[in-house]
């Protein structure tokens, strides 16, 4: 604390008396408790260590100095949430089961396997069932096809014998009726075997009949070998009348040839055979003797 000087202040030796807090100890008290919470709300608000401050107040009377600031111990930051932990409680250990409990138990056991190897016979024998069925059902249906293949092979069988035998007997009959028709009007000698009406070629002496009407017709303007021969095929209509002759095999000899074919366009019509007929066409032989 300040003291006033020697002369003027009161004898050191005499009992002083208490002062009493002045005006102006009221204005420095307000002054530091304002600074005091301006410095707390600063480091609340900032979350820095304030630095101190001092101040020092002249008066005329003694007074007595403030205590120094004290800065205020840093806030503790708030310690973290404790973790809840939820504790598992230990397993209790299971009784050993009785041995009527295990009896019991292995009798369960049992049932449920019994019970499953019957479902699963039941299944297997379905199954085999349903397999036979199928079976049964595939060799019906293969036998059903077989018989009708059978059925069928059976009446394309009777189809072609009935074909066979209506051909044959309508062979037959064409047969009986030609053997009819040419026994009717038959002109085969009593010792013919045939079943025509007639021979189908001239009779014996017929050629020699045409190269008579023919031979007259035949004018050589020169002599020609008397061992040659003219083979000629002559056509003629069912009254002789001749409407084509062909050479069929040449003699050698062109003059031969050429009196030949002339000698039959001058014939014109040919005799009939014994039958009526004239037979056509006809490979006739001429030769010069």
């Amino acid at each position: 604390m300040q003291m006033a000087s020697a002369g003027n202040g009161p004898d050191p030796l005499r009992p002083q008396r208490p002062v009493g807090l002045g005006r102006g100890a009221m204005l420095a008290l307000v002054v530091h408790l304002g600074l005091l919470l301006a410095l707390a709300l600063g480091v609340s608000w900032r979350a820095s260590e304030p630095t101190g401050a001092t101040a020092e107040l002249w008066a005329a009377v003694p007074e007595f100095a403030a205590p120094a600031e004290v800065a205020p111990p840093p806030r503790p930051e708030p310690p973290p949430a404790p973790v809840s932990r939820v504790v598992q409680p230990e397993p209790k250990p299971e009784p050993a089961p009785s041995r009527d409990a295990e009896i019991a138990i292995e009798k369960a056991k049992l049932q449920k396997e019994a019970l499953e190897r019957q479902e699963r016979e039941r299944k297997e024998a379905f199954e085999r069932e349903k397999a036979r069925e199928r079976e049964a059902k595939a060799e019906a249906e293969k036998k059903r096809q077989q018989a009708q293949q059978e059925e069928q092979r059976k009446k394309l069988a009777e189809e072609k014998a009935e074909k066979a035998e209506a051909e044959r007997q309508e062979k037959l009959r064409q047969e009986n009726l030609k053997r009819m028709l040419g026994q009717a009007g038959a002109t085969g000698a009593p010792q013919s075997t045939g079943s025509a009406q007639r021979d189908a070629g001239p009779s014996a002496n017929y050629a020699g009949r045409i190269i008579a009407r023919v031979r007259p017709n035949i004018l050589l303007t020169e002599p020609v070998p008397a061992a040659i021969s003219a083979e000629v095929e002559v056509r003629a209509a069912p009254d002789g009348t001749i409407v084509g002759r062909r050479l069929v095999k040449p003699s050698g000899n062109a003059i031969w040839d050429d009196a030949v074919l002339r000698a039959i366009d001058r014939t014109e019509a040919l005799p009939r055979d014994v039958d009526g007929r004239v037979p056509s066409p006809m490979t006739l032989i001429f030769k010069p003797t």
